[in-house]
């Protein structure tokens, strides 16, 4: 091969994915790595971070097995976001598991904070609602575990950040940190798009611990340690995963609306400034040189509660939506608050319910109300989102004709799929692409627009409207119990 190629690694919360695309864009070779999660108590998420960057190193290794890598251009990067990981930066070893996006062990120092009336501000300075969700909890947490005093962390021997900091200063050896997943932290000021030292003193996290942050196109160092890519192939473009997917689908177009559903869902479209919305966070979307900013609701639990529900029930998340496609849930109601829910309501303590079931209920009904709950939380936030004129969808269960019809049924927005699935990679990719040449926004708005499937809403209004209130009683009572349930720490 000649023409040159771009290799773009997607590293998710399930897998870590590698593709190959040509000059024309048309993905040539793939390869998955997968990367476990664990539960080790009630609210924790972790992963192995050794395992992820095995995991990088094995997809990219099998993606171009077939490949003369003299053929990549170089690489574009795609990574989960808010999950954070802690290791030493001279040899660049985990101190401790990753934390991931999901983990609930911040919640106790969210409500002090809130208690003590920081919450506003930090939501006027970071577009983002004072979450467990987001990175600078987890990073609290896990140096009051590893580094309490804060002795190492504060001369730079320990490192923190996201998986994108993380694979930087091991792949490139600089210690740095893309500004997309950087404001994903709740430590960078989206006006300055620079570290916030009073966001930093607020959650005791020291700037030296932190990477230097860069625009979405770097520059980055050259690679190295990732056969069979030669060291110094060069590092073009990296970004968080759901911003990728957004750039995949050409969504800096005024109305675009992204839904990715993957093991939780992000709703995002671009935004024109940095001024906050309401139930909605805002966020820099990628930059390459100047800011795009977006706004994005994120929701906690989609495809998990099928993968949940399947376990439950011993059999797949793909019979299961087979069984639901055909079925009609009735009164069961399915809400997956595991860890909470998220956006527009941000209520870290509702518990899961279900709702609605009898001796009579069976597998299709449950399978159905887990379908349901998916399109149910997508709904609410579209509905914070009131300029969305079409919601193109991407990832694992957008390939459900059901969800699909039944999300623009409840919505009231038409939706449209695309036939694309890997669409983090493949954005990170098109960013690259760019640099090089290899294309224009209009190829990308053209590739983005081919061989869409529109689902238009067939409800009407009073259907829809009734739906979802059954749909929100059985939320109210997942936060009301978890309100019980739970009493804040005095």
């Amino acid at each position: 091969m000649t023409e040159p190629h771009v290799l773009a690694v997607d590293q998710g919360t399930g897998s870590t994915k590698a593709l190959l695309l040509n000059a024309a864009g048309a993905v040539v070779s793939r390869a998955q790595a997968p990367l476990a999660q664990y539960h080790p108590g009630p609210g924790l998420v972790e992963q192995d971070a050794a395992a992820l960057l095995a995991g990088v190193r094995t997809a990219v290794a099998d993606c171009l097995r077939d490949t003369d890598p003299r053929a990549v251009a170089g690489l574009a990067l795609s990574t989960q976001r808010e999950s954070v990981v802690l290791w030493e930066a001279a040899t660049g070893r985990p101190v401790a598991p990753l934390v991931g996006w999901q983990d609930q062990r911040g919640t106790d120092r969210a409500d002090r904070l809130v208690r003590a009336g920081a919450d506003e501000e930090i939501r006027r300075r970071t577009g983002l609602p004072l979450d467990p969700m987001f990175s600078a909890l987890k990073m609290a947490a896990l140096l009051d575990a590893h580094d309490p005093a804060r002795a190492r962390s504060r001369t730079g021997a320990l490192r923190l950040g996201t998986v994108d900091a993380y694979l930087l200063h091991t792949l490139t050896g600089s210690p740095l940190t893309e500004i997309g997943n950087a404001s994903r932290t709740q430590l960078l000021d989206l006006a300055t798009g620079d570290w916030d030292d009073g966001l930093l003193a607020l959650f005791d996290v020291p700037r030296a611990a932190l990477s230097r942050i860069v625009p979405s196109t770097g520059p980055f160092p050259a690679l190295r340690g990732l056969p069979p890519l030669t060291d110094g192939t060069p590092l073009l473009a990296v970004l968080g995963d759901s911003h990728a997917a957004l750039f995949a689908h050409a969504g800096w177009r005024p109305g675009t609306v992204k839904a990715t559903y993957g093991t939780g869902s992000s709703v995002m479209t671009t935004a024109a400034s940095p001024a906050p919305a309401d139930g909605v966070c805002t966020t820099i979307a990628w930059s390459t040189g100047r800011p795009a900013y977006a706004h994005e609701a994120n929701v906690r639990s989609t495809g998990r509660t099928l993968t949940w529900l399947a376990d439950l029930l011993g059999t797949s998340p793909e019979e299961l939506i087979r069984a639901a496609a055909g079925a009609d849930a009735g009164d069961v109601t399915l809400v997956p608050a595991f860890g909470g829910v998220g956006a527009p309501w941000w209520d870290a303590r509702a518990v899961p319910v279900l709702a609605g079931f009898g001796l009579e209920t069976g597998r299709a009904q449950l399978a159905c109300a887990a379908l349901e709950s998916v399109a149910f939380q997508v709904a609410d936030v579209l509905a914070a989102l009131p300029d969305a004129r079409q919601v193109v969808a991407d990832g694992g269960l957008s390939r459900s004709d059901a969800l699909m019809q039944l999300q623009a049924d409840v919505s009231g927005v038409p939706v449209a799929r695309t036939p694309q699935h890997e669409l983090s990679a493949a954005g990170a990719a098109h960013l690259a692409g760019l640099g090089l040449g290899l294309w224009t926004t209009g190829d990308l708005e053209k590739r983005a627009d081919s061989d869409l499937r529109t689902h238009t809403p067939a409800w009407d209004d009073a259907r829809r409207a009734d739906t979802l209130a059954r749909w929100h009683r059985r939320l109210g009572a997942a936060r009301d119990l978890g309100t019980r349930a739970q009493p804040r720490t005095p």
